[in-house]
């Protein structure tokens, strides 16, 4: 065991060099790894943006994913699972948020009606979210108070919620923009902080290194 903190970030090292940024810029030991088991040494969890997940997971056929790795979903679940058993924090973003979902049983919209609004074109778009939890306990609202502007690069959302998930904040077209669990340090954005460090980013980080 490492001793704390210690990221873990589930992914392909192709694809996590702006997450690995922003953890340098915290001076944050990590390391990035495919292994499910040798991620749950660490000491937090961190589930990347990317694809879309493999629709079957969450009881659906193809109807709109793209850039499916089940393989890799295969694995971040495998990883999500460990940390849960260990009740260690875990961090979603974009995909990684999806990935909690359908984990606790929710599901995915695979194509939202409103992706113009969210979508990557050739760079992020940005929107604001409202906080939407009915108590202000959670992550969001501690760190933005009722409103913040993120960024966007998606274009599915979260459907129906997972057991045990509470939505901490929407988009102005509903969309669920963020979620964390009643009882175990776990949380997602479905933006991405590690791009946006200036307008909110290093504060999130920020929060999840320094849950236990």
């Amino acid at each position: 065991m490492h001793p704390s903190p210690y990221v873990a970030i589930l992914g392909r090292s192709k694809d996590t060099g702006n997450y690995e940024t922003a953890l340098r810029r915290l001076d944050i030991p990590h390391h990035i790894t495919l292994d499910p088991q040798e991620a749950s040494l660490a000491t937090h969890l961190l589930l990347p943006g990317g694809g879309d997940i493999t629709p079957a997971f969450f009881g659906q056929t193809d109807h709109g994913s793209v850039q499916i790795d089940t393989e890799l979903d295969i694995l971040q679940f495998q990883a999500l699972s460990l940390f849960i058993e260990q009740k260690k924090p875990v961090l979603g973003i974009c995909k990684g948020l999806q990935i909690i979902n359908v984990h606790f049983g929710g599901d995915i919209k695979q194509h939202i009606d409103t992706a113009d609004l969210h979508k990557w074109k050739e760079k992020d778009q940005e929107h604001y979210v409202y906080h939407s939890a009915l108590s202000r306990d959670d992550f969001f609202y501690q760190l933005y108070g009722n409103s913040a502007l993120v960024n966007s690069a998606h274009h599915q959302a979260v459907d129906r919620l997972g057991e045990g998930l509470i939505c901490a904040c929407r988009a102005k077209d509903n969309v669920i923009e963020g979620l964390f669990h009643t009882f175990l340090p776990l949380f997602a954005v479905q933006w991405h902080p590690e791009r946006f460090w200036e307008q909110g980013g290093e504060a999130l980080f920020r929060y999840f290194i320094d849950l236990s």
